[in-house]
């Protein structure tokens, strides 16, 4: 696998960094977590391991590698800086989140960086 992810691979990501913070983190809680079925949580998380991103213990508990780790910190702050904003301009949460999850996908770096520097210039 190529270190360049899927939206979905990200979304794994995501989905592992946010409930490693409650504790240990095992494909079941990643399946309930997405709404997915546990077998594609097992072939997301081959798919992963294969790419370097995670590694799972004897007691099948996921853990991200600096590289999983960095990526999903990177995933998850794109996702919070659109839901924020969408909710802050007057959006639903639910909607914001949604909409939060597609955009963080779809974005280029560059221009991610640049819209940061942009509201966070004009918030200060």
């Amino acid at each position: 696998m190529s270190r360049r992810l899927h939206a979905s691979g990200e979304d794994y990501l995501e989905a592992i960094l946010v409930l490693q913070k409650s504790g240990r983190v095992r494909s079941i809680d990643v399946a309930r977590h997405l709404g997915v079925t546990k077998p594609s949580v097992s072939h997301a998380v081959s798919l992963l391991r294969d790419g370097g991103f995670l590694t799972m213990d004897g007691d099948y508990t996921l853990r991200l590698t600096d590289l999983g780790q960095e990526t999903a910190e990177r995933i998850y702050e794109r996702h919070c800086f659109f839901r924020d904003h969408l909710i802050a301009a007057g959006v639903d949460p639910v909607t914001a989140d949604e909409d939060a999850c597609r955009i963080e996908h779809a974005i280029s770096e560059e221009s991610f960086a640049r819209l940061r520097e942009s509201l966070l210039a004009s918030d200060g």
